[in-house]
């Protein structure tokens, strides 16, 4: 037999291997490892954390709990550096009187 046919041969083997193990390699969907998340509790620490994780665990039905909205606008207000909203004050019968409005800037100079 001549050389080339046995090169032939072992270089067709070689291509269908290759494609068998490429079909074999796309038909397996990518592995997903999933990361260990570690939780870190500091009991001395602040309690807001601890009300957040609680909200968290509620899952939507903190939604309608009090407690976990203000937990969220305190932590909103730390997270963004705001300072605290002066309470708008009261009048007497319950309605809320109007806001002292910021004075403009004088045009012209």
């Amino acid at each position: 037999m001549d050389t080339k046919l046995f090169a032939r041969i072992g270089a067709g083997a070689f291509v269908a291997i290759a494609l068998t193990m490429t079909a074999l390699q796309l038909r397996q969907g990518p592995v997903r490892t999933v990361p260990e998340i570690e939780y870190v509790t500091d009991d001395e620490g602040d309690p807001l954390d601890a009300m957040l994780r609680d909200c968290a665990a509620m899952g939507e039905q903190a939604l309608e709990v009090p407690a976990c909205l203000a937990a969220w606008a305190e932590k909103r207000r730390r997270f963004l550096g705001d300072k605290p909203r002066p309470v708008d004050p009261v009048a007497e019968d319950g309605a809320p009187t109007a806001a002292p409005a910021d004075p403009q800037p004088a045009k012209g100079g």
